[in-house]
Protein backbone atom coordinates (compact mmCIF):
# COMPACT_ATOMS: atom_id res chain seq x y z
CA UNK A 1 0.00 0.00 0.00
CA UNK A 2 1.31 3.57 -1.24
CA UNK A 3 -0.46 6.06 0.20
CA UNK A 4 -0.15 9.84 1.70
CA UNK A 5 -0.56 9.55 5.04
CA UNK A 6 0.85 9.24 8.58
CA UNK A 7 -1.31 6.53 10.41
CA UNK A 8 -3.99 5.49 9.28
CA UNK A 9 -5.59 5.97 12.49
CA UNK A 10 -4.96 9.55 12.17
CA UNK A 11 -6.27 9.81 8.98
CA UNK A 12 -9.27 11.82 9.21
CA UNK A 13 -8.85 13.80 11.61
CA UNK A 14 -5.64 15.00 10.16
CA UNK A 15 -7.51 15.07 6.79
CA UNK A 16 -10.13 17.49 8.66
CA UNK A 17 -7.21 19.95 10.12
CA UNK A 18 -6.58 20.09 6.24
CA UNK A 19 -10.32 21.23 4.83
CA UNK A 20 -9.89 23.95 7.87
CA UNK A 21 -6.56 25.24 7.19
CA UNK A 22 -7.14 25.14 3.31
CA UNK A 23 -11.09 26.33 3.63
CA UNK A 24 -12.29 29.51 5.37
CA UNK A 25 -15.61 29.51 4.18
CA UNK A 26 -16.13 26.17 6.30
CA UNK A 27 -15.99 25.57 10.50
CA UNK A 28 -14.61 22.39 11.73
CA UNK A 29 -15.67 21.12 15.22
CA UNK A 30 -12.69 18.98 15.48
CA UNK A 31 -14.22 17.27 18.28
CA UNK A 32 -17.63 15.74 16.78
CA UNK A 33 -15.94 15.37 13.51
CA UNK A 34 -18.16 18.04 11.73
CA UNK A 35 -17.75 20.69 9.21
CA UNK A 36 -20.62 23.15 8.84
CA UNK A 37 -20.44 26.82 6.66
CA UNK A 38 -19.42 29.54 8.31
CA UNK A 39 -22.03 31.24 8.90
CA UNK A 40 -24.29 28.53 9.60
CA UNK A 41 -26.96 28.40 11.47
CA UNK A 42 -28.72 30.57 8.52
CA UNK A 43 -31.60 32.20 10.59
CA UNK A 44 -34.98 31.32 9.02
CA UNK A 45 -33.75 28.95 6.26
CA UNK A 46 -34.10 25.13 7.06
CA UNK A 47 -30.78 23.69 7.94
CA UNK A 48 -29.44 20.19 5.59
CA UNK A 49 -26.84 17.94 6.91
CA UNK A 50 -26.05 14.90 5.50
CA UNK A 51 -23.04 12.63 5.55
CA UNK A 52 -21.64 8.95 6.04
CA UNK A 53 -17.97 7.26 6.17
CA UNK A 54 -15.24 9.13 5.10
CA UNK A 55 -13.66 7.84 1.54
CA UNK A 56 -15.90 9.38 -0.71
CA UNK A 57 -14.52 12.79 -1.56
CA UNK A 58 -15.69 15.29 -2.31
CA UNK A 59 -18.71 14.10 -0.97
CA UNK A 60 -19.80 14.80 1.59
CA UNK A 61 -17.55 17.85 2.83
CA UNK A 62 -17.62 19.35 -0.73
CA UNK A 63 -21.07 19.84 -0.79
CA UNK A 64 -21.25 22.54 1.88
CA UNK A 65 -21.86 25.73 1.06
CA UNK A 66 -24.88 28.37 0.10
CA UNK A 67 -27.14 26.04 -2.51
CA UNK A 68 -26.28 23.29 -1.04
CA UNK A 69 -25.33 20.98 2.63
CA UNK A 70 -25.07 23.46 5.98
CA UNK A 71 -23.47 20.70 7.24
CA UNK A 72 -21.82 17.20 7.19
CA UNK A 73 -20.91 14.53 9.76
CA UNK A 74 -17.49 12.43 8.90
CA UNK A 75 -17.47 8.67 9.83
CA UNK A 76 -14.06 6.80 9.53
CA UNK A 77 -13.25 5.57 6.25
CA UNK A 78 -16.35 3.89 5.14
CA UNK A 79 -18.07 3.66 8.56
CA UNK A 80 -21.18 5.71 9.49
CA UNK A 81 -21.04 8.69 11.78
CA UNK A 82 -22.54 8.33 15.63
CA UNK A 83 -25.38 9.70 16.54
CA UNK A 84 -23.91 11.79 18.76
CA UNK A 85 -22.18 13.45 15.80
CA UNK A 86 -25.08 13.61 14.08
CA UNK A 87 -27.67 15.02 16.83
CA UNK A 88 -24.77 17.84 17.82
CA UNK A 89 -24.79 18.98 13.90
CA UNK A 90 -28.81 18.72 13.98
CA UNK A 91 -28.95 21.43 16.80
CA UNK A 92 -25.82 23.41 15.44
CA UNK A 93 -27.34 24.19 11.92
CA UNK A 94 -31.40 24.91 13.07
CA UNK A 95 -32.13 28.37 11.97
CA UNK A 96 -35.64 28.39 13.51
CA UNK A 97 -36.96 26.35 10.61
CA UNK A 98 -36.17 22.70 11.23
CA UNK A 99 -33.25 20.39 9.71
CA UNK A 100 -33.68 18.13 7.06
CA UNK A 101 -31.52 14.78 6.93
CA UNK A 102 -30.14 13.65 3.80
CA UNK A 103 -29.68 10.11 4.50
CA UNK A 104 -27.88 7.55 1.91
CA UNK A 105 -29.32 3.85 2.13
CA UNK A 106 -26.87 2.07 4.27
CA UNK A 107 -27.82 0.59 7.52
CA UNK A 108 -25.57 2.00 9.72
CA UNK A 109 -26.32 5.75 8.19
CA UNK A 110 -30.11 5.02 8.33
CA UNK A 111 -29.69 3.79 12.11
CA UNK A 112 -27.83 6.71 13.08
CA UNK A 113 -29.62 9.28 11.95
CA UNK A 114 -33.34 7.94 13.18
CA UNK A 115 -31.25 8.07 16.64
CA UNK A 116 -29.61 11.58 16.10
CA UNK A 117 -33.04 12.97 15.37
CA UNK A 118 -34.65 10.87 18.41
CA UNK A 119 -31.79 12.89 20.71
CA UNK A 120 -32.18 16.38 19.16
CA UNK A 121 -35.64 16.45 19.14
CA UNK A 122 -35.54 15.19 23.17
CA UNK A 123 -33.30 18.13 24.11
CA UNK A 124 -34.56 20.87 22.19
CA UNK A 125 -37.19 21.73 20.28
CA UNK A 126 -35.50 21.31 16.51
CA UNK A 127 -38.06 19.52 14.05
CA UNK A 128 -36.17 17.18 11.95
CA UNK A 129 -37.71 15.36 8.80
CA UNK A 130 -35.14 12.48 6.81
CA UNK A 131 -35.47 11.50 3.29
CA UNK A 132 -33.78 8.39 2.17
CA UNK A 133 -31.27 8.25 -0.88
CA UNK A 134 -31.53 4.70 -2.42
CA UNK A 135 -30.96 4.92 -6.37
CA UNK A 136 -28.52 2.17 -7.15
CA UNK A 137 -30.52 -0.66 -9.39
CA UNK A 138 -27.53 -3.10 -9.34
CA UNK A 139 -28.91 -4.96 -6.25
CA UNK A 140 -32.29 -4.84 -4.48
CA UNK A 141 -30.16 -5.77 -1.07
CA UNK A 142 -26.89 -5.85 -0.03
CA UNK A 143 -24.88 -6.36 3.00
CA UNK A 144 -24.68 -2.85 3.99
CA UNK A 145 -28.48 -1.93 3.24
CA UNK A 146 -32.33 -3.00 3.34
CA UNK A 147 -32.95 -1.88 0.15
CA UNK A 148 -31.13 -0.30 -3.04
CA UNK A 149 -27.75 1.40 -1.68
CA UNK A 150 -27.16 5.16 -2.23
CA UNK A 151 -25.12 6.54 -4.79
CA UNK A 152 -24.65 8.96 -7.29
CA UNK A 153 -28.46 10.85 -6.48
CA UNK A 154 -27.27 12.24 -3.73
CA UNK A 155 -25.30 14.77 -5.80
CA UNK A 156 -28.62 16.49 -7.59
CA UNK A 157 -30.67 15.68 -4.54
CA UNK A 158 -28.28 17.72 -2.21
CA UNK A 159 -28.09 20.21 -5.11
CA UNK A 160 -31.64 21.08 -5.75
CA UNK A 161 -32.92 20.48 -2.80
CA UNK A 162 -30.24 23.18 -0.99
CA UNK A 163 -31.31 25.30 -4.17
CA UNK A 164 -34.77 25.37 -2.95
CA UNK A 165 -33.69 25.77 1.06
CA UNK A 166 -31.57 28.99 0.00
CA UNK A 167 -35.21 30.52 -1.42
CA UNK A 168 -36.66 29.81 2.20
CA UNK A 169 -38.96 26.77 2.00
CA UNK A 170 -40.16 24.89 4.50
CA UNK A 171 -39.18 21.42 5.69
CA UNK A 172 -42.17 19.57 4.61
CA UNK A 173 -41.75 20.93 0.87
CA UNK A 174 -37.84 20.90 0.87
CA UNK A 175 -38.29 16.97 2.32
CA UNK A 176 -41.04 16.47 -0.59
CA UNK A 177 -39.11 17.83 -3.38
CA UNK A 178 -36.23 15.81 -2.28
CA UNK A 179 -37.92 12.58 -2.43
CA UNK A 180 -38.95 13.42 -6.11
CA UNK A 181 -35.37 14.08 -6.66
CA UNK A 182 -34.69 10.87 -5.72
CA UNK A 183 -38.04 9.03 -7.07
CA UNK A 184 -36.49 10.16 -10.59
CA UNK A 185 -33.13 9.36 -10.00
CA UNK A 186 -31.30 5.87 -11.12
CA UNK A 187 -27.47 5.02 -11.17
CA UNK A 188 -25.33 1.66 -11.83
CA UNK A 189 -21.56 1.70 -11.21
CA UNK A 190 -18.59 -0.86 -12.37
CA UNK A 191 -14.73 -1.56 -11.09
CA UNK A 192 -12.07 -1.77 -12.97
CA UNK A 193 -9.45 -2.48 -9.66
CA UNK A 194 -10.89 -2.71 -6.14
CA UNK A 195 -9.80 0.08 -3.81
CA UNK A 196 -7.81 -0.26 -0.50
CA UNK A 197 -8.90 0.76 2.79
CA UNK A 198 -5.99 2.32 4.81
CA UNK A 199 -6.76 0.12 8.03
CA UNK A 200 -6.31 -2.84 6.03
CA UNK A 201 -3.53 -2.14 3.57
CA UNK A 202 -4.48 -4.58 0.90
CA UNK A 203 -7.20 -4.65 -1.69
CA UNK A 204 -10.90 -4.85 -0.27
CA UNK A 205 -11.16 -7.80 -2.91
CA UNK A 206 -9.59 -9.86 -5.72
CA UNK A 207 -9.99 -8.31 -9.14
CA UNK A 208 -8.23 -10.58 -11.29
CA UNK A 209 -6.05 -7.96 -14.30
CA UNK A 210 -8.93 -9.17 -17.21
CA UNK A 211 -12.34 -9.20 -15.13
CA UNK A 212 -14.39 -5.95 -14.21
CA UNK A 213 -17.25 -5.97 -11.83
CA UNK A 214 -20.40 -4.59 -12.69
CA UNK A 215 -22.75 -3.20 -10.22
CA UNK A 216 -20.43 -2.39 -7.25
CA UNK A 217 -21.46 -0.31 -4.57
CA UNK A 218 -19.44 2.69 -3.21
CA UNK A 219 -17.31 0.57 -0.75
CA UNK A 220 -16.28 -2.23 -2.65
CA UNK A 221 -19.65 -4.10 -2.13
CA UNK A 222 -20.20 -6.49 -5.14
CA UNK A 223 -22.86 -6.36 -7.80
CA UNK A 224 -24.78 -8.15 -10.23
CA UNK A 225 -21.72 -10.00 -11.79
CA UNK A 226 -17.83 -10.61 -12.84
CA UNK A 227 -17.38 -10.07 -16.66
CA UNK A 228 -14.29 -10.38 -18.84
CA UNK A 229 -12.92 -6.90 -19.68
CA UNK A 230 -14.73 -5.45 -22.44
CA UNK A 231 -14.51 -1.54 -24.25
CA UNK A 232 -15.82 1.29 -23.12
CA UNK A 233 -19.07 1.25 -25.54
CA UNK A 234 -19.51 -2.44 -24.32
CA UNK A 235 -19.21 -1.03 -20.64
CA UNK A 236 -21.67 1.65 -20.93
CA UNK A 237 -24.24 -0.41 -22.65
CA UNK A 238 -24.02 -2.39 -19.14
CA UNK A 239 -24.08 0.78 -16.93
CA UNK A 240 -27.42 2.30 -19.22
CA UNK A 241 -29.51 -0.22 -20.29
CA UNK A 242 -30.15 -1.56 -16.23
CA UNK A 243 -30.91 1.87 -15.82
CA UNK A 244 -33.07 2.65 -18.43
CA UNK A 245 -35.25 -0.80 -17.98
CA UNK A 246 -35.65 0.73 -14.31
CA UNK A 247 -37.38 4.45 -14.73
CA UNK A 248 -39.17 5.56 -18.21
CA UNK A 249 -36.48 8.45 -19.30
CA UNK A 250 -37.91 9.80 -22.03
CA UNK A 251 -40.75 11.66 -20.67
CA UNK A 252 -40.40 14.84 -18.46
CA UNK A 253 -38.00 18.25 -19.24
CA UNK A 254 -34.76 16.15 -20.05
CA UNK A 255 -32.42 14.39 -18.22
CA UNK A 256 -29.43 15.27 -16.47
CA UNK A 257 -26.63 12.66 -17.53
CA UNK A 258 -23.65 12.50 -14.49
CA UNK A 259 -20.67 10.67 -15.52
CA UNK A 260 -18.97 9.97 -11.63
CA UNK A 261 -15.82 8.45 -11.52
CA UNK A 262 -14.84 5.98 -8.56
CA UNK A 263 -11.47 8.02 -7.39
CA UNK A 264 -8.62 6.23 -9.84
CA UNK A 265 -10.24 6.91 -13.09
CA UNK A 266 -8.70 10.21 -15.15
CA UNK A 267 -11.18 12.66 -16.79
CA UNK A 268 -9.64 11.80 -20.45
CA UNK A 269 -11.44 8.06 -19.70
CA UNK A 270 -14.94 9.91 -17.97
CA UNK A 271 -15.05 12.17 -20.78
CA UNK A 272 -14.74 9.32 -23.32
CA UNK A 273 -17.53 6.90 -20.97
CA UNK A 274 -19.70 9.96 -21.15
CA UNK A 275 -19.74 9.84 -25.21
CA UNK A 276 -20.43 6.52 -25.32
CA UNK A 277 -22.89 7.18 -22.70
CA UNK A 278 -25.08 9.81 -24.37
CA UNK A 279 -24.85 7.45 -28.03
CA UNK A 280 -26.78 5.28 -26.11
CA UNK A 281 -29.16 7.66 -24.82
CA UNK A 282 -29.86 9.28 -28.37
CA UNK A 283 -30.78 5.93 -29.64
CA UNK A 284 -33.57 5.11 -26.78
CA UNK A 285 -35.18 8.71 -27.12
CA UNK A 286 -33.57 10.10 -23.67
CA UNK A 287 -32.59 13.81 -24.08
CA UNK A 288 -29.27 15.10 -22.06
CA UNK A 289 -30.46 18.53 -20.82
CA UNK A 290 -27.57 19.07 -18.62
CA UNK A 291 -23.96 17.01 -17.56
CA UNK A 292 -22.01 16.30 -15.33
CA UNK A 293 -18.57 14.47 -15.76
CA UNK A 294 -16.29 13.43 -12.96
CA UNK A 295 -15.07 12.47 -9.63
CA UNK A 296 -17.94 13.61 -7.04
CA UNK A 297 -18.98 10.23 -5.13
CA UNK A 298 -15.78 8.18 -5.26
CA UNK A 299 -14.56 5.02 -3.34
CA UNK A 300 -11.27 5.73 -2.46
CA UNK A 301 -8.51 4.80 -5.25
CA UNK A 302 -11.36 2.58 -6.71
CA UNK A 303 -11.16 2.60 -11.01
CA UNK A 304 -14.10 3.04 -12.36
CA UNK A 305 -17.46 4.83 -13.13
CA UNK A 306 -21.03 4.76 -12.87
CA UNK A 307 -23.61 6.19 -14.81
CA UNK A 308 -26.45 8.66 -13.03
CA UNK A 309 -29.58 9.88 -14.50
CA UNK A 310 -32.00 12.46 -13.52
CA UNK A 311 -35.70 13.07 -14.85
CA UNK A 312 -36.28 16.71 -14.72
CA UNK A 313 -39.37 18.48 -14.38
CA UNK A 314 -39.43 22.35 -14.90
CA UNK A 315 -38.93 23.08 -11.54
CA UNK A 316 -36.28 21.12 -11.23
CA UNK A 317 -33.75 22.27 -13.76
CA UNK A 318 -34.55 25.66 -12.60
CA UNK A 319 -33.63 24.64 -9.03
CA UNK A 320 -30.16 22.51 -10.61
CA UNK A 321 -29.15 26.00 -12.13
CA UNK A 322 -29.24 27.82 -9.79
CA UNK A 323 -26.75 29.31 -7.71
CA UNK A 324 -24.31 26.88 -5.66
CA UNK A 325 -21.02 27.69 -3.90
CA UNK A 326 -19.66 24.12 -2.43
CA UNK A 327 -16.11 22.85 -2.76
CA UNK A 328 -17.62 20.42 -5.12
CA UNK A 329 -20.54 22.12 -7.27
CA UNK A 330 -19.65 25.58 -8.04
CA UNK A 331 -21.58 28.27 -10.35
CA UNK A 332 -23.68 31.14 -10.52
CA UNK A 333 -21.47 32.98 -8.02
Amino acid sequence: MKKLLNDPADLVAESLRGVERAHPELRVDHEHRIIYRADAPVSGKVGLLSGGGSGHEPAHAGFIGPGMLDAVCAGEVFTSPVPDQMSEATKNIDGGAGVLHLVWNYTGDVMNFDMAAELAGAETDTEVRAVVINDDVAVQDSLFTAGRRGTGAAVPVEKITGAAAEQGRSLPELADLARRVNDNTRSMGMALTSCTVPAKGSPTFDLPEDEIEIGIGIHGEPGRRRVPLASAKEIAGMLVEPVLADLDFTTGEGVLVFVNGMGATPMLELHLMYAEVAALLDQAGVVPVRSLVGPYVTSLDMAGCSVTLTRFDDEMLRLWDAPVAALGLRWGM
